[in-house]
C-alpha cells in the first residue's frame, strides 16, 4: 500500500494515529505506512494488507454500534455534555444519573441526533442523543440507560471549567526551589537525600526567605534490585514512592529498636562510601538502608499503629497488593517480568496467587515501606505548610514507567505492547528520544473508565500542594516508536485530552492544588490554549522565551504568560553558571549528540547569551563589568519582571553548581541523575552548608523580593 491508502489513513484516523506531522522546523513530514502499521498493531489491529484494514474498519463499526453507552462520558461544570445512546431502533430511552453520594438526577434531555441506524446482525440499531443539565456537581458519576429490557450503565465524569490556583494563594505570586533530591545530602541521610532532607530544605526556604512552594523531581518507585535505575523519568512505578527515600530514624518503631547501634554502623559505612564517590551510589545505599528498614519492620506495633497500617493497606487496596507482590518476584526472579516463568507474568496468572501465600512476609514488608513513605511524605507537606509555604511540596509526575517493572505488570492490560514512547528530533535533541516505556493505550483508559489514570493522580497528589507533569504534551499526543526503529520513525498517537486534562484538574480541585504543565519542545499552539483556558500553568524556561513574532531574540519580560512556572534553567540543561560557559553545547558534542559542527554551535549559543545580556541592560539589571554572580542573580530579577505567578530557583543555581543534572538523549555515556550537589569548585555540599551559604541566601532573597507584597 501507498501512504495515501484510503483504507490505512481511514483506520490510522479513527485510532487517532498520526499519517503525517509538522515537525518542530514547520515542516510537513509524512509518516511511512511501517510504521502506521506497527502502532495499528499495538493496538491489537492486523493492518498489514488492504483487506485487514477493511475488517478492521467493520469491526470498530461493529463494537461502536453493540456498546450502548460510550465506556466513559466526560463533562465540564457549567456545560450541557452531549452524548449518544444506542437502542433498538424505535424503542424508547430512558437515562438518568446516579450522583457520587447516591442521588438520583433525572430530566436528561434528549436533543435531535438524525444518524441512520445500523444493522447488527439483522437487529436495527438506533442513534439518540441526550444532554446533560449544566448544574451537576464535579466528581464520578454514574449514567444509566433503560431501554425495554435493556439495562446498563457507564461512567460519567464531571471536571472543573477552570482549576487556576488555589484560593489560599489569592492573587499574590510566588517563588520556589526546584530540587533533585537524591542529589541534597545532609548529615544524617544515607548517601542519598532523603525525605526528612526534604523536609528541612523546604522548612528552610519557607522560614527564612518565603518561599511558597518546593519542587522535588518524581520520587516514583523504582525496582528494589542491583541496579536500581538512576532515573528517576524511568520509575518501575508512578503511583508508589522510592523507599531509598525513606529516613530510617524518623519511622517511630526505629525508637524500640533494641540494637540501634547496627543501624548506625549501616548509616556510618553507606555515608563513608558516599563521601569517596564522585557520584551518586544508590545501590550501596539501598543496600544498607534496606537491611536497617528490615530491622525495624520487625519491631512489634502498638495496637494503633497496627490499625493505622491495616487502615493504609485497604485503602490502597489490590493497587498496592499487586506492586508488593511485584517487589518480592522481582527479588526472586529479577527485575523483568517478561523473564518470569509464564504462570507468574500477570497479576492475574495462577502461580502468582501460591508465591504470595509462600512469600507473605516479604510481600508484607514491600507493603509497610509505602506506609512508611505515606508517612514522611504528609510530615513533608504539613511542617513545609506550617513553616509558611502556601503550596508546599510540589511533586512531579513522570511521563511513563520503566517497560519491564512494576507498573508494566500490574497495569499491563492498559498498556500499549510493542511501541515505546519518546519525542521527534526538535531543537535540542535533533535526533529525537526514545524514553523506552510502553505508553497507555487511549482505547483501554476510555473502557476502563480512566480508573488506572484517576488513581496515579490521585495518589500524586494526597501529600502535595502542587503537581508538575513532566511531557503534559503527552495527554493530548504521544510519540510512539515501534520496537526496533529509531525515535525519527515514530508518529503522533492523539489521547482524548478532554478526559485526561479533566480529571487532573478534578483531582488538583480536591486537593487543593495547582498543576503546572512542562509544555517545552514541539507544541501545538492550540494546546498551550486550552490548557490556559482550563487554568493549568505552562511552563517558562528562560534561554527558551524568544520573539516569534519580531527578530528572535529575548522575548520581553512582561509579554511572557501570567498563568505560568517561570524559571532560568531546567535539569535538563546546565545550572545557570554552566550555561552561560556554553557547557550544554561541549557535553552534547562529546557525546555525539550534535547534527551540525560544534563551532556552529558554539556560536549560535554565544549570539544567544549575548542577547539575553543584552536585555538585562536594556532593563538596567546588568552593568558592563557584571561578574559570574551579578549576571545569575540578574537573570533571576528578570524573572521578576514577568506577570508569571510562579517564579523558581534550581537548588543547583543557588549553590553555583555548573553540571547538569541529566543530558537527554544518553543513558550510561553521562552520569545522569548521578551528580551530586556541588559548589562551583566541583566539590559535594551538604544540605547544612545550603542553609549558610550566602550565594544561596542571595538568590533566595532575590527571588522572594521579586514575589513579596
Amino acid at each position: 500500500m501507498t501512504p495515501t491508502a484510503p483504507s490505512l489513513t481511514e483506520l490510522a484516523g479513527r485510532l487517532g494515529i498520526a499519517t503525517d506531522y509538522e515537525d518542530w522546523t514547520g515542516r510537513r513530514v509524512p509518516v511511512t505506512d511501517s510504521t502506521v502499521v506497527a502502532v495499528l498493531a499495538a493496538f491489537g489491529v492486523a493492518a498489514g494488507t488492504e483487506s485487514q484494514c477493511a475488517a478492521a474498519l467493520a469491526a470498530l463499526d461493529r463494537e461502536y454500534w453493540a456498546r450502548a453507552l460510550p465506556a466513559t462520558v466526560v463533562g465540564r461544570a457549567g456545560a450541557q455534555t452531549r452524548f449518544w445512546v444506542h437502542v433498538t431502533h424505535g424503542h424508547p430511552a430512558e437515562v438518568w444519573v446516579q450522583l457520587e453520594d447516591g442521588t438520583l438526577r433525572r430530566g436528561v434531555r434528549q436533543v435531535d441526533n438524525f444518524t441512520e441506524p445500523f444493522d447488527l446482525d439483522g437487529r436495527l440499531v438506533g442513534e439518540a442523543s441526550f444532554e446533560l443539565p449544566a448544574d451537576l456537581p464535579l466528581g464520578y458519576h454514574r449514567l444509566h440507560l433503560r431501554s425495554g429490557d435493556q439495562k446498563t450503565d457507564t461512567a460519567l465524569i464531571v471536571t472543573p471549567d477552570w482549576l487556576g490556583l488555589p484560593e489560599r494563594l489569592g492573587a499574590r505570586r510566588t517563588w520556589g526551589l526546584a530540587a533533585q533530591l537524591y542529589s541534597v545530602r545532609s548529615r544524617g541521610s544515607w548517601g542519598v537525600g532523603d525525605l526528612t532532607d526534604l523536609t528541612d530544605l523546604a522548612v528552610w526556604s519557607a522560614s527564612r526567605h518565603g518561599a511558597g512552594y518546593l519542587l522535588v523531581n518524581p520520587l516514583h518507585a523504582a525496582t528494589p534490585t542491583k541496579p536500581m535505575e538512576p532515573s528517576p523519568y524511568l520509575p518501575t512505578s508512578r503511583r508508589f514512592v522510592n523507599p531509598l527515600y525513606l529516613r530510617v530514624e524518623a519511622i517511630p518503631e526505629f525508637a524500640y529498636l533494641p540494637k540501634r547501634s547496627r543501624v548506625r554502623r549501616l548509616r556510618e559505612r553507606a555515608r563513608d562510601r558516599a563521601a569517596t564517590s564522585d557520584s551518586i551510589d544508590r545501590d550501596t545505599a539501598w543496600a544498607a538502608k534496606r537491611k536497617a528498614l528490615q530491622l525495624v519492620y520487625r519491631v512489634p506495633r502498638s495496637a494503633g499503629r497496627q490499625l493505622a497500617f491495616a487502615a493504609f493497606c485497604a485503602r490502597e487496596g489490590t493497587a498496592l497488593d499487586d506492586f508488593a507482590t511485584w517487589c518480592a518476584l522481582a527479588e526472586e526472579y529479577g527485575a523483568d517480568w517478561h523473564q518470569w516463568p509464564e504462570s507468574l507474568q500477570h497479576p492475574s496468572a495462577p502461580g502468582v496467587a501460591e508465591f504470595v501465600a509462600e512469600h507473605a512476609a516479604e510481600v508484607d514488608f514491600h507493603r509497610w515501606l509505602q506506609w512508611q513513605l505515606e508517612e514522611q511524605l504528609a510530615t513533608a507537606q504539613s511542617r513545609a505548610v506550617a513553616a509558611g509555604m502556601s503550596l508546599g511540596i510540589m511533586a512531579d509526575l513522570a511521563v511513563g514507567v520503566h517497560p519491564t517493572g512494576a507498573d508494566a505488570w500490574g497495569l499491563q492490560d492498559a498498556l500499549a505492547l510493542g511501541v515505546t514512547a519518546g519525542a521527534p528530533p526538535d531543537e535540542f535533541n535533533q535526533l529525537g528520544q526514545d524514553w523506552s516505556q510502553p505508553p497507555w493505550r487511549p482505547d483501554r483508559l476510555d473502557e476502563q473508565e480512566y480508573q488506572p489514570f484517576r488513581a496515579l493522580i490521585r495518589a500524586v497528589l494526597r501529600h502535595a500542594g502542587g503537581v508538575r507533569i513532566d511531557h503534559i504534551i503527552g495527554l493530548f499526543r504521544l510519540w510512539w516508536i515501534p520496537e526496533g526503529s529509531p525515535p525519527t520513525h515514530g508518529t503522533y498517537v492523539r489521547y482524548d485530552h478532554e478526559a485526561m486534562v479533566g480529571i487532573v484538574a478534578l483531582e488538583a480541585h480536591r486537593a487543593g492544588a495547582v498543576v503546572v504543565g512542562e509544555d517545552l519542545g514541539t507544541v501545538e499552539p492550540w494546546v498551550r490554549e486550552y490548557l490556559r483556558a482550563r487554568g493549568v500553568l505552562g511552563t517558562s524556561i528562560l534561554w527558551f522565551e524568544r520573539d516569534r513574532d519580531g527578530d528572535g531574540g529575548p522575548l520581553p519580560a512582561e509579554r511572557w504568560r501570567e498563568y505560568c512556572l517561570s524559571a532560568v534553567t531546567t535539569h535538563d540543561l546546565p545550572p545557570t553558571a554552566g550555561y552561560l560557559a556554553g557547557e550544554h553545547v561541549r557535553l552534547r558534542d562529546s557525546l555525539g549528540l550534535l547534527t551540525r559542527p560544534v563551532d556552529e554551535e558554539l556560536a549560535a549559543a554565544a549570539a544567544d547569551r549575548e542577547a539575553w545580556l543584552a536585555e538585562l541592560r536594556r532593563v538596567g539589571l546588568l552593568g558592563r563589568h557584571a561578574d559570574l554572580d551579578e549576571t545569575v542573580v540578574a537573570l533571576h530579577e528578570y524573572l521578576g519582571r514577568t506577570p508569571s505567578r510562579l517564579l523558581g530557583l534550581a537548588l543547583t543555581d543557588a549553590v553555583g553548581d555548573h553540571r547538569t543534572q541529566n543530558q537527554p538523549g544518553t543513558t550510561d555515556e553521562y552520569p545522569n541523575w548521578r551528580v551530586p550537589l556541588s559548589g562551583p569548585d566541583g566539590r559535594p555540599v551538604l544540605l547544612e552548608d545550603v542553609f549558610t551559604d550566602p550565594r544561596a541566601a542571595r538568590l533566595a532573597e532575590t527571588l522572594h523580593a521579586q514575589t513579596a507584597g
